[in-house]
Protein backbone atom coordinates (compact mmCIF):
# COMPACT_ATOMS: atom_id res chain seq x y z
CA UNK A 1 0.00 0.00 0.00
CA UNK A 2 1.79 3.55 -0.95
CA UNK A 3 1.70 6.65 1.66
CA UNK A 4 -0.73 9.13 1.67
CA UNK A 5 -0.30 12.64 -0.26
CA UNK A 6 -0.32 15.50 2.05
CA UNK A 7 -0.07 18.65 -0.06
CA UNK A 8 2.16 21.36 1.25
CA UNK A 9 1.92 25.50 0.11
CA UNK A 10 5.47 27.73 0.59
CA UNK A 11 5.70 30.95 0.47
CA UNK A 12 8.26 33.20 0.96
CA UNK A 13 8.86 37.07 0.95
CA UNK A 14 12.21 38.05 2.80
CA UNK A 15 15.67 37.09 1.95
CA UNK A 16 16.82 34.86 -1.07
CA UNK A 17 13.10 33.58 -2.06
CA UNK A 18 14.33 31.10 -4.52
CA UNK A 19 17.08 29.89 -2.04
CA UNK A 20 14.83 29.48 0.87
CA UNK A 21 12.39 27.49 -0.86
CA UNK A 22 14.79 25.35 -2.51
CA UNK A 23 16.45 24.19 0.76
CA UNK A 24 12.63 23.66 2.63
CA UNK A 25 12.18 21.46 -0.20
CA UNK A 26 14.71 19.35 0.40
CA UNK A 27 14.81 19.04 4.25
CA UNK A 28 11.34 18.44 3.51
CA UNK A 29 12.28 15.46 1.52
CA UNK A 30 15.16 14.60 3.67
CA UNK A 31 12.33 13.82 6.72
CA UNK A 32 11.96 10.50 7.65
CA UNK A 33 8.74 8.18 6.22
CA UNK A 34 8.83 10.76 3.40
CA UNK A 35 9.28 8.84 -0.11
CA UNK A 36 8.65 10.82 -2.57
CA UNK A 37 8.62 14.94 -2.73
CA UNK A 38 7.31 16.84 -6.39
CA UNK A 39 7.59 20.24 -6.30
CA UNK A 40 5.56 23.20 -8.72
CA UNK A 41 7.17 25.91 -10.51
CA UNK A 42 7.06 28.70 -8.01
CA UNK A 43 4.75 31.75 -8.83
CA UNK A 44 5.37 35.48 -7.66
CA UNK A 45 2.23 37.03 -6.41
CA UNK A 46 1.18 40.20 -4.24
CA UNK A 47 1.34 39.58 -0.75
CA UNK A 48 -1.94 39.52 1.10
CA UNK A 49 -2.44 40.85 4.54
CA UNK A 50 -6.29 40.42 6.71
CA UNK A 51 -7.34 43.62 4.62
CA UNK A 52 -6.73 42.52 1.30
CA UNK A 53 -3.40 42.84 -1.12
CA UNK A 54 -0.62 44.54 -0.43
CA UNK A 55 1.31 45.90 -3.28
CA UNK A 56 3.92 48.21 -1.11
CA UNK A 57 4.85 44.70 0.43
CA UNK A 58 7.43 42.51 -0.42
CA UNK A 59 6.29 39.94 -3.41
CA UNK A 60 5.56 36.10 -2.32
CA UNK A 61 7.10 33.40 -4.48
CA UNK A 62 4.66 30.46 -3.84
CA UNK A 63 4.88 26.69 -4.48
CA UNK A 64 2.98 24.00 -3.67
CA UNK A 65 4.72 20.10 -2.91
CA UNK A 66 2.56 17.16 -2.98
CA UNK A 67 4.27 14.59 -0.36
CA UNK A 68 3.93 10.93 -0.25
CA UNK A 69 4.88 10.38 3.33
CA UNK A 70 3.98 8.15 6.41
CA UNK A 71 4.16 10.80 8.69
CA UNK A 72 0.97 11.27 10.81
CA UNK A 73 -0.13 14.67 9.73
CA UNK A 74 0.18 16.32 13.00
CA UNK A 75 3.81 14.98 13.20
CA UNK A 76 3.97 16.23 9.46
CA UNK A 77 3.21 19.77 11.01
CA UNK A 78 4.92 19.92 14.01
CA UNK A 79 8.24 18.80 11.12
CA UNK A 80 7.24 21.90 9.28
CA UNK A 81 7.31 24.46 11.92
CA UNK A 82 10.75 23.26 12.43
CA UNK A 83 11.44 23.61 9.04
CA UNK A 84 10.24 27.38 8.83
CA UNK A 85 12.48 27.94 12.28
CA UNK A 86 15.53 27.06 10.67
CA UNK A 87 15.02 29.56 8.42
CA UNK A 88 14.22 32.30 11.10
CA UNK A 89 10.80 32.21 10.65
CA UNK A 90 9.33 34.53 13.21
CA UNK A 91 5.35 34.45 14.26
CA UNK A 92 4.96 38.25 15.25
CA UNK A 93 1.99 39.43 13.09
CA UNK A 94 -0.59 37.89 11.19
CA UNK A 95 0.44 37.42 7.42
CA UNK A 96 2.80 39.44 7.76
CA UNK A 97 5.85 39.58 5.99
CA UNK A 98 8.00 36.11 6.73
CA UNK A 99 11.29 34.57 5.28
CA UNK A 100 9.53 30.85 4.89
CA UNK A 101 5.67 29.99 5.50
CA UNK A 102 4.79 26.27 4.95
CA UNK A 103 1.13 25.50 5.35
CA UNK A 104 -0.44 21.89 5.39
CA UNK A 105 -3.15 22.17 2.81
CA UNK A 106 -4.40 18.52 3.10
CA UNK A 107 -3.52 14.77 3.66
CA UNK A 108 -4.91 12.65 1.96
CA UNK A 109 -8.36 12.72 2.47
CA UNK A 110 -8.25 13.58 6.17
CA UNK A 111 -10.72 15.85 7.55
CA UNK A 112 -10.03 17.21 11.03
CA UNK A 113 -11.06 20.31 12.87
CA UNK A 114 -8.77 19.87 15.89
CA UNK A 115 -7.67 23.71 17.09
CA UNK A 116 -4.01 22.41 16.04
CA UNK A 117 -4.73 21.09 13.20
CA UNK A 118 -7.06 21.83 10.43
CA UNK A 119 -7.44 19.62 7.90
CA UNK A 120 -7.89 20.58 4.80
CA UNK A 121 -6.67 24.09 5.46
CA UNK A 122 -9.84 26.38 6.22
CA UNK A 123 -8.47 28.85 3.63
CA UNK A 124 -6.98 27.29 0.75
CA UNK A 125 -10.43 27.15 -0.89
CA UNK A 126 -9.43 31.00 -1.72
CA UNK A 127 -6.06 30.81 -2.54
CA UNK A 128 -4.95 30.76 -6.40
CA UNK A 129 -1.39 30.77 -4.82
CA UNK A 130 -2.01 27.34 -3.72
CA UNK A 131 -4.49 25.87 -6.02
CA UNK A 132 -2.60 26.91 -9.41
CA UNK A 133 0.40 25.12 -8.81
CA UNK A 134 -1.35 22.54 -6.76
CA UNK A 135 -3.23 21.89 -9.94
CA UNK A 136 0.31 22.12 -12.23
CA UNK A 137 1.51 18.93 -10.22
CA UNK A 138 -1.83 16.85 -9.90
CA UNK A 139 -4.83 18.10 -12.74
CA UNK A 140 -7.11 15.44 -10.87
CA UNK A 141 -6.62 17.07 -7.97
CA UNK A 142 -9.72 17.25 -4.77
CA UNK A 143 -9.91 19.35 -2.04
CA UNK A 144 -11.78 17.74 0.62
CA UNK A 145 -15.13 19.35 1.89
CA UNK A 146 -14.42 22.03 -1.40
CA UNK A 147 -13.97 19.89 -4.80
CA UNK A 148 -12.09 19.55 -7.96
CA UNK A 149 -9.23 21.68 -7.72
CA UNK A 150 -9.76 22.60 -11.34
CA UNK A 151 -13.09 24.05 -10.87
CA UNK A 152 -12.01 25.88 -7.56
CA UNK A 153 -9.46 27.36 -9.57
CA UNK A 154 -11.78 28.49 -12.43
CA UNK A 155 -13.84 30.22 -10.30
CA UNK A 156 -11.13 31.84 -9.00
CA UNK A 157 -9.80 33.23 -11.97
CA UNK A 158 -13.41 34.24 -13.16
CA UNK A 159 -14.14 35.94 -10.19
CA UNK A 160 -10.74 38.22 -10.67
Amino acid sequence: MSAPVAVVAAGSNLGDRVETLESAFRELAALPLVDHVRVSRALETVAVRPDGEDADAPRYLNAVALVRTRLAPSVLLLELHRIEARHGRERRERWGDRTLDLDLVAWGDVRSDDARLVLPHPRAAERLFVLAPWLELDPDAVLPRAGRVADLVARLREDG
